[in-house]
């Protein structure tokens, strides 16, 4: 048992408030019980994951019936590149509209966070490469709709849409985006996260490149 679970078990005997577990990162127990909190609304943070291992049942449930899956990542092999990446089946089978932005492998970004990671630039661009051609084969193979996009700055949100429902977790100089904590974010009436995160995604959509 982890530190987090200890945690969070005590968290539950105490009966702690909703509102308190969403400030220290747990998720709520009855998450439409905060709208007493007045203009916050519904509370946008449904849970809270030590990483994306946590959360694989989660994203695999709500991209199953996801008619729009889009994605910012960095090379993106673990999402959608490998025969046994996190998203790579569902797409193939139920084809919803897919688009990935992906960073620009020969941007000064990539040079900078292969450096971060201690990769060569070669060994690093070589990853996001591989991504796309493997995008390409799963467009030619199954008849999937699949955008994708390079943008050119360094790698900070990795952020999974499946509709209306957003995982999001951050890259930083020791952590990559799959073992950071991750958030589960719906859209609310009075949230700012989910709006945040999607007007960022899609202005970054808009001043890249496609490539698909």
């Amino acid at each position: 048992m982890t530190a987090f679970d200890v945690f969070e078990r005590i968290a539950d005997g105490l009966a702690m408030p909703d509102e308190t577990r969403v400030l220290l990162g747990l998720a709520p127990v009855h998450p439409s019980g905060l709208d007493h909190l007045g203009p916050i609304g519904r509370a946008e943070m449904l849970a809270a994951y030590r990483s994306q291992a946590d959360a694989t049942p989660e994203i695999r449930k709500a991209a199953s019936t996801a008619r729009t899956i889009e994605i910012l990542a960095v090379r993106g092999l673990g999402i959608i590149g490998m025969n046994d990446s996190l998203l790579r089946a569902t797409v193939a089978l139920n084809r919803p509209v897919f688009r990935a932005l992906l960073l620009d492998p020969d941007s000064t970004a990539a040079e900078r966070r292969a450096a971060e990671v201690g990769e060569s630039h070669e060994s690093f661009a070589s990853g996001v490469s591989l991504c796309v051609a493997r995008l390409r084969e799963l467009r030619g193979q199954t008849g999937a709709q699949v955008e994708v996009y390079f943008y050119d700055m360094l790698p900070t949100w990795r952020v999974l849409a499946l509709d209306n429902v957003q995982f999001v977790s951050a890259f930083g100089e020791e952590h990559e985006g799959h073992t950071s904590p991750m958030y589960k974010i719906a859209a609310s009436a009075h949230g700012a996260l989910h709006r945040g995160f999607r007007r960022f995604t899609d202005e970054l959509r808009a001043q890249s490149r496609q490539v698909i």
